[in-house]
C-alpha cells in the first residue's frame, strides 16, 4: 500500500500505483506499507534510487543500515511493533530522504505512524526533512509512552511482591516481569538504533542547510539518550525484582521443608517407642504390666514434646 502526503493536503491519502505512476510535485512523504513489488519499482523509477527489500532490511548489518547513495540518504532503524500485545516484536523501518521527499518503508502497522498521520491534519509541513524530524518525534513519544506503561506495571508488581498475602502465587508476577523485561530490552535496542540514525541523519544535506532543523535533530538525540538511560534503569530494576521474587520463593520452599523436617524429627522418638513395644516378645517385662499401656503412651508423648521444646528454645521454630 502506498500512502502519500502532499504539502497542502489534509492528511495522508492512499494512491493506486500503475506502471506510469509519478508522485505529485508537492509530495513530501511517501509511506510504503507492506509494498508490492510494483509499488517499489514505481517509486524507484520516480526517484531513480534503489530501495531495500524486506529481506535486505531485516538482514542489513548495523554498519550497512546508514548510507548515502544516488543523492539520497538511507536510514534504517528497529522499532517496536504490537507493544500492547502479549508478544511485541521488533521490526525494521527504512527512512529515505531523496529530492526533498521522505520515503518510509515498513511491514508492520505502527501506532507512532498513525499518530503522526493524524497530527499532519493540523500541522503545516513543507518538506520531507521536516516530516522526518516530526516523525522521529512521534516515534520517540510512543516509545516513552510504552516505557512509562511498563514502568508503572513494574512498580505495581514490586508492591505486589513485597506485600504479597501468603496465598498469592508468584507465577503471574514473574510472567509480568518477564514481559516487561522483554519490552524494555526491545525499546533499548530500538533507541540505540535511533541514536545511530539521528547521528547519521545530520550528514543529510536537507538537514544541514537550516539551523532550526539541526537544533531539532540535537533535541531528538537528547530525547533518545534520556530514553536509553531510563530503559537501562528500568531493566536493572526488573532484574532486581526477579531476583527478589526468586529469593522469596526459595525462602518459602525452605520454610516448607523446615516444617516437614521438624515434624519428622518430633514423631521419630514416639515411633521408636511404639516400634519397641510392638515387637511382642514373650520376655518383655512391661508386656503383662497393668500400667504398661499408659506408661508407653506417656513415654511417646514425652519423647515428642522434648524435641519440640528443644527446637523452640534454640529459636529454630
Amino acid at each position: 500500500m502506498l500512502n502519500l502526503l502532499r504539502r497542502a493536503a489534509n492528511g495522508l491519502l492512499t494512491e493506486p500505483v500503475v506502471a506510469t505512476w509519478r508522485p505529485p510535485e508537492d509530495a513530501i512523504w511517501i509511506d510504503l506499507v507492506s509494498p508490492t513489488r510494483e509499488e517499489e519499482l514505481a517509486v524507484e523509477a520516480a526517484f531513480e534510487i534503489d530501495l531495500p527489500t524486506r529481506e535486505e532490511m531485516a538482514h542489513l548489518e548495523p554498519s550497512s543500515r546508514l548510507y548515502q547513495e544516488d543523492g539520497a540518504t538511507f536510514l534504517t532503524a528497529t522499532l517496536l511493533s504490537h507493544s500492547e500485545d502479549q508478544h511485541p516484536v521488533p521490526t525494521p523501518v527504512t527512512f529515505v530522504l531523496a529530492r526533498g521527499v521522505l520515503i518510509t518503508i515498513r511491514y508492520e502497522q505502527l501506532k507512532a505512524f498513525r499518530i503522526f498521520a493524524e497530527r499532519c491534519k493540523h500541522v503545516q509541513i513543507d518538506e520531507g526533512a521536516e516530516v522526518l524530524l516530526e516523525l522521529l518525534d512521534a516515534v520517540i513519544e510512543r516509545a516513552a509512552e510504552v516505557l512509562e506503561r511498563e514502568s508503572n506495571l513494574v512498580q505495581e508488581t514490586s508492591v505486589a511482591i513485597f506485600n504479597r498475602p501468603p496465598s498469592t502465587a508468584f507465577a503471574p508476577m514473574l510472567s509480568d516481569l518477564a514481559r516487561a523485561q522483554s519490552v524494555t530490552s526491545m525499546i533499548r535496542k530500538s533507541q540505540l538504533s535511533l541514536s545511530r540514525l539521528a547521528s547519521f541523519a545530520a550528514l543529510a544535506a536537507e538537514l544541514q542547510d537550516r539551523e532550526g532543523r539541526r537544533g531539532h535533530l540535537v533535541s531528538i538525540q537528547h530525547d533518545i539518550q534520556a530514553l536509553t538511560e531510563h530503559s537501562g534503569f528500568l531493566s536493572n530494576h526488573i532484574s532486581f525484582l526477579l531476583d527478589a521474587a526468586l529469593g522469596l520463593i526459595n525462602i518459602e520452599q525452605n520454610s516448607i521443608i523446615k516444617f516437614f523436617s521438624v515434624v519428622a524429627v518430633v514423631f521419630l522418638p514416639p515411633t521408636l517407642v511404639a516400634s519397641i513395644y510392638g515387637m511382642n516378645f514373650d520376655h518383655m517385662p512391661e508386656l503383662h504390666w497393668l500400667l504398661g499401656y499408659p506408661f508407653a503412651m506417656l513415654l511417646m508423648v514425652l519423647t515428642a514434646i522434648t524435641p519440640f521444646w528443644w527446637f523452640k528454645k534454640k529459636g529454630w521454630l
